[in-house]
Order: structure tokens, then C-alpha cells, then sequence
């Protein structure tokens, strides 16, 4: 069972930490990621990060805003967000992934934590 955390209002150009930790999974033996979800819109994917933590992805449009981290010893995932946008406002899911290779598709995810909303105001 993943637990996300972390969101909030914020205002354009502002950052953020979320958070996401599981009781029952240790970090270092899988990939997890991001995604985020909007009213009326399919869950999107936002960053991924490899078992080891030295392989990262991102959507475009994060892209140099964004860093997906994971520390195992506490068994946690982040994202660090910073210069948040109004377009970046959604519910934000973590989430075990499956493969690597799959990292783009919401499918691949074997496990979701519960969301955390995220609005950034203008």
C-alpha cells in the first residue's frame, strides 16, 4: 500500500515536495513513478526512476522543473517541483512499475498510492 503526500495551494512559480512511502514494499527492489490526473482527462505520466535510481524519465513538460528521487534507506519517493505552473495543478499518484521500458503507460503501474492534489493558482 503506497501513501502519497505532500500537496497543496500553491502559486505560479512556486515548488513543492510530494511524498510517497509504503509500509509493506522496500524501494530499492523496484522502479516506481509519478503520474498526475485532471477531471475528465486519463492519468498522465510525469517521471519515472529506475530500481537503482541512477535512470530518470520525464514528460516534456516538466522537463527541467521536475526531479524524481527516491531515497530506499527511508523508503520514500519524491518529486521535487519547482516554477509550478496552473497547468501543473492535478491529483498526483505514485506508483510501482512494472518495466522500465514501459515507463510512459499508466498500465505498467502494479500499484497505486491514493493521490494528492496539487492546485497552483495564478
Amino acid at each position: 500500500q503506497l501513501q502519497a503526500s505532500g500537496g497543496g495551494l500553491v502559486q505560479v512559480g512556486d515548488s513543492l515536495r510530494l511524498s510517497c512511502t509504503s509500509s509493506e514494499r522496500t524501494f530499492n527492489t523496484v522502479g516506481m513513478a509519478w503520474f498526475r490526473q485532471v477531471p475528465g482527462k486519463e492519468r498522465e505520466f510525469v517521471a519515472a526512476i529506475s530500481r537503482s535510481g541512477g535512470i530518470t524519465h520525464y514528460t516534456d513538460s516538466v522537463k527541467g522543473r521536475f526531479t524524481i528521487s527516491k531515497d530506499d534507506g527511508e523508503n520514500m519517493l519524491y518529486p521535487q517541483m519547482n516554477s509550478l505552473k496552473a497547468e501543473d495543478t492535478a491529483v498526483y499518484y505514485c506508483g510501482i512499475m512494472n518495466y522500465l521500458r514501459n515507463y510512459q503507460s499508466s498500465a505498467n503501474i502494479i500499484s497505486w498510492g491514493q493521490g494528492t492534489q496539487v492546485t497552483v493558482s495564478s
